[in-house]
């Protein structure tokens, strides 16, 4: 099991040395990888009182793959991936286009989860539908993979229309593999259906162990092997629970999960450093 980090978009401020300082110490300390979140733009929450995203206009952001492309020219090892990018509010091939490029500068480092969010406001802006995100975002991955994979690509569906045209260059990894967040009864039947993996919010107790069984039963239906579908966990190095952290991580492990983030956010962590601590931290008292 690879166990990597979330990067703490909106604690660790928007100037570069604190970037370029996380980015080296995490990987200096040995994880394995860095987890981004996605937001493009925010709402001003004056005229919205009834507002209760978790984001807004005064939470800072970097944007996935500009960020992947600073640090991946400062690491050599340190792999990456979205957890989650919103497709449907972006277009399709330009997506892929990003994609490609940060997956052939960083030599195949890069993996791409994606989800279909929950904010309006960002569709509007974006000038996409939000009502019809998730079933687009069936066709998104289509025509994704066939752009990493082929060198033209003739492509007619319900939204999309490429008329035998493709990228250059090709990803190294062909294609990129595509990870899908959220719990939904729906996404989960779709993660079982055509991701290579999923980044779920539950714990490995029995309550997360009866949604990863869902999930199993979800790809027999479909036709593929429980197994072939990688587990993403996510874990709070909270100092509240610090005696429970090497249960944690040997939870995660002992389900075969593929890869576990430590989360810092959210525990009263200012800038690159404190983040930084709270890291060295959880790998010592962790043990790994």
């Amino acid at each position: 099991m690879k166990i990597g980090v979330v990067f703490p978009q909106t604690e660790i401020g928007p100037d570069a040395s604190g970037v370029r300082a996380y980015t080296q110490a995490v990987e200096q300390m040995g994880y394995t990888h860095v987890l981004a979140y996605d937001h493009v733009i925010g709402a001003t929450l004056a005229n919205r009182p009834d507002w209760k995203g978790p984001y807004s206009l005064e939470t800072a952001f970097h944007e996935p793959f500009v960020l992947f492309s600073f640090m991946a020219g400062m690491t050599e090892k340190l792999e990456f991936a979205t957890g989650v990018v919103i497709l449907p509010q972006r277009q399709t091939v330009l997506v892929a286009k990003q994609a490609a490029a940060l997956d052939v500068l960083s030599d195949g480092r890069f993996r791409m989860g994606i989800g279909i969010g929950w904010n309006d406001v960002e569709y509007e802006s974006l000038g996409t539908e939000f009502t019809n995100r998730g079933a687009r975002s069936e066709e998104q991955i289509a025509l994704m993979r066939a752009l990493w994979t082929k060198e033209s690509v003739n492509f007619e569906g319900r939204w999309h229309t490429v008329p035998d045209a493709g990228i250059n260059p090709l990803p190294i990894q062909q294609p990129i593999p595509i990870w899908l967040g959220g719990g939904a009864d729906i996404v989960v039947k779709r993660i079982a259906r055509i991701a290579d993996g999923w980044m779920p919010m539950w714990q490995p107790d029995e309550s997360g162990l009866k949604e990863l069984d869902k999930l199993y039963a979800y790809a027999k239906e479909a036709g593929r092997e429980g197994s072939d579908i990688g587990i993403n966990g996510r874990l709070t190095a909270d100092l509240a629970i610090e005696d429970s952290w090497p249960d944690a991580v040997k939870s995660w492990s002992e389900i075969n999960a593929d890869y576990l983030d430590i989360n810092t956010m959210g525990q009263g962590l200012s800038g690159a450093d404190a983040h930084i601590e709270r890291l060295e931290k959880f790998k010592h008292a962790a043990g790994i």
